[in-house]
Formats: C-alpha cells, sequence, structure tokens
C-alpha cells in the first residue's frame, strides 16, 4: 500500500516542497495536490477572516448577556 503524495509550502523560500524536506517551523500543510500548497498563504487568510469574524459574532452574543 502506497502512501499518498503530500505536499508543503516552505515559509523561508516561498516554494511549494513534495515531501516534508525542511524543518516544520518553515512549513505550512501538509497540502493534498501542489496548487493547493501554492495557495497556502491565501488559504489561511481566508481562514484568519473566518475565526475573526466567528470571535466578533461570538463577542457579540457573549456582550448580549451582560446587559
Amino acid at each position: 500500500m502506497s502512501q499518498a503524495t503530500e505536499f508543503y509550502y516552505n515559509l523561508a523560500t516561498k516554494t511549494v516542497e513534495e515531501g516534508r524536506q525542511s524543518p516544520a517551523t518553515e512549513l505550512m500543510g501538509p497540502y493534498d495536490s501542489r496548487e493547493a500548497a501554492q495557495h497556502a498563504l491565501s488559504i489561511a487568510e481566508g481562514r484568519n477572516e473566518q475565526w475573526d469574524e466567528a470571535d466578533a459574532d461570538w463577542n457579540g452574543a457573549a456582550g448580549d448577556e451582560k446587559g
């Protein structure tokens, strides 16, 4: 049984690596495809925005109960 190839985005070199080649502190991933790894920063930015919105919603709901 073969293991699926994983791709990583290297923050230091700004390149995609096939398999883990660099220290984990320099990598984002794993991703299922080279294309997904190439978009690692925009994927992370989108997730951060979603989390910020969820935090704002949560804080707004919590603030409503204090009144």
